[in-house]
């Protein structure tokens, strides 16, 4: 293709700091708030409008719906993102768990009282355009903004992209799973003027279980077989009737899914209902896309479910995700990456940052924590082969498919990034690579912010 060439030109540096964080989302604010609560000068950088990434940008709202009686749960700061929306009224308890669905808009306002909180210096609005390299040893990055393109330089980076567009672009090794087996990207949307006591009676009438997600497609599942019985706020009867009729055109056969809570107020939150498959969320073309169709379809899901499910007859589409919510992209080469074997045989390791449920939901899979099982997340898995001074949080770093379907979940990217966070701190503090740091430190310093390590 053709080419032109850039000129050479000088780039501003705006701040220096001790770790700089790149990307916002539960993995990217966990580490912030970890590293500046563990002493460093911190700098949170994010792209869009406000913090938060899947849970404010996507509409994703719930945070921990694996959670059950039984279930050993991770502590730390991803708790604290529930505990502290709940208090400031922006969340609601969740129909399928021992949780709560957070508020995605007014948790924007919480994900600012926690950044201020933390004295973490905010950037909104400034997009990561490329890292600033040293030979192997990543010095800080390059943003691009309406000010133009501006240098931040750190002690210490974590790659909280959810897409490792940082250590990718800095030369560190990953890989992504091929396109005809990616998760689905989702158009995430809600809805307003329900009536809930209809729309409740409905559900009450003909509960769904997670059994009734086999028999359509992508939506076959594996599971352990006692989630079958439980009970899963689950949708596709509407749609089915919808293609009998000739509401939804006969090539729409794959709107199905879950909807998140459903307040006093008539909102129908979180309708994860629109998967879209065969779409790579690293290229621009395939997103703009995904977002073009995802949105159509969805309001086809909206026309089906005014016509075919109780409640629902004077609802009105209330808003989009700001974004696609993207799965499955680039994983990190780290130097331990997780195994199929780790998140489903209760994994131990010296090195864990914190703990995680025996929670897999991908690739066909789906086990829920109900029986008190976990692994241990190993620091290892942070770290990237071929780039110093960085670390990745989030659900790009090290593992195989399996274990992707387990660690992309919100609750474990806070996990990770909590981890990362305090291990960037100490590392900048000491001036120690962070491939030699005292892992006793880091777990030492988590167990103080009340994370669970062991």
């Amino acid at each position: 293709m053709p080419q032109i060439h850039e000129p050479a030109r000088a780039v501003e540096v705006i701040a220096e700091t001790d770790v700089l964080v790149v990307g916002s989302g539960p993995g990217g604010l966990a580490a912030a708030l970890a590293a500046s609560r563990a002493g460093a000068r911190t700098i949170l950088l994010e792209r869009n409008g406000c913090f938060g990434g899947n849970i404010t940008q996507v509409g994703v709202e719930g945070l921990a719906w694996y959670r059950h009686e039984k279930t050993i749960d991770c502590e730390g700061i991803g708790i604290e993102f529930e505990e502290r929306a709940k208090a400031m009224g922006a969340a609601m308890p969740e129909p399928q768990s021992l949780s709560h669905a957070l508020d995605a808009e007014m948790f924007k306002h919480v994900a600012d009282v926690l950044v201020r909180e933390a004295g973490i210096t905010p950037m909104l609005h400034r997009a990561f355009a490329a890292p600033v390299m040293e030979g192997r040893t990543i010095r800080g990055v390059i943003t691009e903004s309406k000010a133009g393109r501006e240098a931040i330089l750190a002690k210490r980076v974590i790659d909280a992209t959810g897409d490792a567009d940082v250590a990718f672009r800095a030369g560190a090794p990953t890989h992504k799973t091929p396109l005809e087996e990616m998760m689905a990207t989702s158009v995430m949307f809600s809805m307003s003027g329900v009536d809930k006591a209809r729309f409740l009676d409905a559900v009450k009438a003909d509960p769904q279980t997670y059994k009734d997600w086999e028999g359509n497609g992508e939506w076959n599942i594996e599971t352990s077989g006692k989630e079958d019985a439980l009970f899963s706020p689950f949708l596709r009867k509407p749609f089915k009737k919808a293609l009998e009729t000739g509401l939804l055109p006969p090539t729409l056969t794959t709107i199905a899914g879950t909807w998140g809570a459903i307040s006093d107020q008539g909102d129908l939150t979180y309708l994860n209902l629109i998967g879209l498959a065969g779409y790579d969320g690293t290229n621009p073309d395939d997103l703009t896309t995904a977002e073009i169709e995802g949105r159509w379809q969805a309001v086809q899901a909206i026309e089906a479910l005014k016509q075919f499910m109780p409640g629902c007859e004077g609802a009105k589409l209330r808003n989009f995700g700001m974004t696609l919510g993207v799965r499955d992209t680039r994983k990190i080469d780290a130097a331990y990456n997780l195994t199929s074997a780790d998140v489903r045989g209760e994994a131990r390791f010296d090195d864990a940052i914190g703990i995680f449920p025996e929670f897999i939901d991908g690739y066909g899979i789906l086990i829920l924590p109900t029986t008190g099982r976990y692994f241990h997340l190993p620091y290892r898995s942070l770290l990237p082969h071929g780039v110093d001074n960085l670390l990745v949080a989030g659900r790009s770093i090290g593992g195989d498919k399996t274990s992707h379907a387990a660690v992309r979940n919100m609750m474990c990217c806070a996990v990770a990034g909590q981890g990362a966070g305090v291990a960037a701190a100490i590392s900048a503090a000491g001036n120690t690579p962070l491939d030699r740091i005292d892992i006793g430190r880091v777990r030492a310093e988590l167990t103080r912010q009340g994370a669970r390590i062991h």
